[in-house]
């Protein structure tokens, strides 16, 4: 089966989860939810399969990790322990993510000469959690800590411009860029004030997110996609 036929059934899911959800089907939005990223980590191996090396190593974790963050917050409908626990699922995630993208190998411009980059990154998570503040009573020092962990990550994704070719480089920040504002979305529903078709724009930016990353990884390497895909 080539990479389009795997992206196209990858997406499928994520539509039909969406469905689900919206119509409030509980375990067959469960059973749908478990199989999104299991989809991802086979696109992402097959291609890198023979070019194995720590940096795919890491991503792939990273890809397993979020896996289990789906699945125990979709959970949380249950128990409030598992929103705890796919926040460390993610949290992990994240920190892999930005491991992976700072060790990338080039010049880390970002923090000597355009310092400056970061200060859109640093006013967006001061003005969301501001917001957030007063709403998250126990929970405030977790999600505090994972406000920080993914902007890092988003930095780390706007260091590689002077790393990576220009493809790699857009499409990893696009999917780093919307995977927080996906997190940002789930807080605000959670934490302030539940907002109409929420989890349509939380699952679709986080789908599309791990996509462009996993893509962007790969372009990274130059690794060729099959002809005619995506």
């Amino acid at each position: 089966m080539s990479t389009r036929s795997f992206s196209t059934i990858y997406f499928t899911i994520g539509i039909i989860f969406i469905a689900l959800e919206t119509i409030r089907a509980t375990w067959p939005a469960i059973f749908v939810k478990a199989l999104i990223m299991p989809i991802l980590v086979l696109i992402y191996y097959r291609l890198i399969r023979n070019q194995m090396n720590g940096f795919h190593r890491m991503i792939l974790s990273a890809f397993i990790f979020s896996w289990f963050g789906d699945i125990t917050l979709q959970l949380q409908q249950f128990n409030d322990l598992f929103f705890m626990t796919g926040l460390c699922c993610f949290l992990i995630a994240q920190v892999l993510y930005l491991i992976a993208f700072f060790s990338t190998f080039g010049r880390n411009v970002l923090f000597f000469k355009r310092i400056y980059l970061i200060l859109p990154v640093l006013a967006y998570g001061i003005v969301l959690l501001y917001f957030l503040y007063d709403g998250l009573g126990d929970m405030r020092i977790p999600v505090i800590i994972y406000a920080v962990v993914i902007l890092t990550m988003l930095t780390a994704a706007l260091n590689r411009q002077w790393k990576v070719n220009r493809q790699s480089y857009l499409l990893v920040l696009t999917g780093a860029v919307l995977f927080v504002l996906s997190d940002s979305m789930i807080a605000i529903d959670k934490f302030a004030y539940s907002f109409l078709l929420a989890r349509i724009a939380i699952m679709t930016t986080y789908i599309t997110a791990q996509y462009l990353i996993a893509v962007g990884c790969l372009k990274q390497f130059e690794i060729q996609l099959e002809q005619n895909n995506l």
